[in-house]
């Protein structure tokens, strides 16, 4: 019994052991978590740590190619500041337009900045001859600076040349405003372009021709202020135009220019037109997402097959131009080949074109585009005028109507010839690819209106304005001449060195050569051609 009973003697003293041992494994996974989060919650109260759940809000969103934007900072830091300030500003159609939705900024808007970062390549330059107001120049300028642009040259006239729009125009980092004063028109008439005979045949003609040379003087003037400005690519774009960089890795400008090969030149942008669904349009750049593709971007028997329904009795597939802009490379001896196209003195430039990329012309938007034809120039409402006049033919026709015709006959011609309510007929264009739906500059443009950068910007250039009126009163000279550079004798300088192409060129319909004579807005090709290739 007792040889049967010893073992049993150690078996509480085994059990209290194991117990022990458990209890202290316990203790220790129990205890070393929390050690860590206490240590953890020390560096960070003492700053060491940066918690990323506080950096941005949790439901901040972005837009392709916002990581390349020139969105920083300093303008989201003036929204909050300047907009209380704005509210109180008399209310205009402008105002209105640029301020429609103010219920607080986006929040992917927040810490970011609208001047542009020097160390960002390539760095672009748009230059624009305008007469538009602010309504139409905020937005159309803040989504380029979007989308990669880092200077803007504005020749102004008209409206853009008021003084308070003007000087709002020029609180804006990276624009330039240059206007059309005795002195910049002197340097004007000694280019050499007046010698030469590439722009020969729109010299002396009243309206679309004379724009049409005033155009390319200012293109040339704005190679130099581009080049001293250490630009690498230099565009011409209206204000009712939209550059649209789809293709790209992201939906930047900059990206798709840093992809382009170092041996091309000029990259053309096939424009698409907008196909309004109304007549009662305001703001067409956050109202319109309806627009005709180009030929270019076509196939052959899509394009002639459904031409006559394209078209809807107007002279041609587009009501205006179809052929294009252009972005130049900066380099010696460039020159404007019109207000479509850039050229070399030296070398006929390579140039590319691209097959998804775009420029949206926004034309004949509005029913008062209709009229601004009219009051646009003297000429007299003929047909040998309205010729002499104007170089596309539905612009003459539209002159001719606007000039003879009542108020509710124009609005009928313009919802028959521009509106696009049909939405059978929409629908079938749609599915055969004649007409698209582009989204991304409404976007933009919206989110930019409701980020409050437009009121802020015209808030922040109120009381500098009427330091600008004042001294314009007491010296109306340094007023009409600010914001110009100096126009250099020689257009040939040394231009500033190109960095070489890290990429490869994006998919291009052609490679070729421009003409020798300036390049006119031409119409797409009409079912003449089509036969004439037959």
């Amino acid at each position: 019994m007792a040889g049967l009973n010893g073992p049993l003697r150690l078996q509480p003293s085994s059990t209290t052991s194991s117990a022990s041992f458990a209890s202290r494994i316990v203790l220790l996974l129990t205890a070393l978590p929390l050690a860590l989060a206490a240590f953890a919650f020390m560096l960070q109260w003492r700053g060491e740590i940066n918690d990323p759940s506080s950096a941005w809000p949790s439901d901040r969103q972005t837009f392709p190619g916002m990581d390349n934007s020139p969105i920083g900072s300093s303008g989201a830091s003036t929204f909050s500041s300047v907009s209380r300030s704005s509210s109180s500003s008399s209310s205009s159609d402008c105002v209105e337009i640029l301020s429609r939705s103010s219920s607080g900024s986006l929040s992917y808007y927040h810490g970011s900045s609208y001047d542009s970062d020097l160390n960002l390549r390539p760095r672009i330059c748009i230059t624009s001859s305008t007469s538009a107001g602010l309504e139409q120049i905020l937005p159309w300028l803040y989504f380029h600076k979007v989308i990669g642009v880092s200077k803007f040259l504005l020749f102004v006239e008209g409206t853009a040349a008021k003084p308070d729009v003007s000087a709002v125009l020029e609180s804006i980092p990276g624009v330039k405003v240059i206007y059309r004063t005795a002195k910049l028109e002197d340097k004007q008439a000694k280019s050499r372009i007046w010698n030469e005979t590439w722009l020969s045949n729109f010299f002396y003609k009243p309206c679309n021709y004379e724009l049409f040379v005033k155009q390319s003087l200012n293109m040339e003037m704005a190679i130099v202020m581009a080049r001293d400005d250490g630009m690498d690519w230099i565009i011409h774009l209206d204000t009712d135009e939209l550059l649209h960089p789809v293709g790209a890795r992201e939906y930047s400008l900059r990206q798709l220019l840093s992809d382009v090969p170092g041996n091309v030149d000029m990259v053309i942008f096939p424009n698409y037109e907008s196909s309004i669904e109304r007549d009662d349009i305001k703001d067409p750049f956050s109202e319109i997402s309806m627009f005709k593709k180009n030929y270019d971007h076509l196939p052959k028997e899509t394009y002639f097959g459904l031409y006559k329904e394209a078209t809807r009795g107007n002279p041609n597939y587009f009501l205006t131009y179809g052929n294009g802009k252009s972005a130049a490379r900066i380099q010696d001896h460039l020159r404007p080949n019109g207000a479509h196209r850039w050229h070399n003195y030296m070398k006929t430039p390579n140039e590319i074109k691209l097959e998804e990329a775009a420029v949206l012309h926004y034309t004949y938007s509005k029913f008062s585009d209709l009229t601004s034809r009219r009051n646009r120039c003297g000429c007299k409402p003929t047909k040998e005028d309205s010729k002499r006049c104007f170089m596309l033919e539905f612009d003459r026709t539209a002159f001719m109507i606007a000039s003879t015709a009542s108020k509710e006959e124009m609005l009928r011609w313009f919802h028959e010839h521009v509106v696009w309510d049909d939405k059978q007929l929409n629908l079938k264009l749609l599915r055969k690819g004649i007409l698209t739906r582009i989204y991304a500059p409404m976007s933009i443009i919206r989110g930019l209106r409701d980020s409050g950068i437009f009121t802020a910007t015209i808030a922040s250039a109120s009381s500098q304005s009427k330091q600008k009126l004042l001294s314009s009163m007491e010296n109306p000279q340094n007023n009409s001449v600010s914001g110009q550079n100096p126009m250099k004798d020689d257009l040939l300088q040394q231009s500033t060195s190109q960095e070489s192409s890290k990429a490869t060129a994006r998919k291009v319909l052609e490679t070729g050569s421009n003409q020798d004579d300036a390049v006119p807005p031409l119409s797409p090709p009409g079912l003449g051609d089509l036969l004439m290739e037959t």
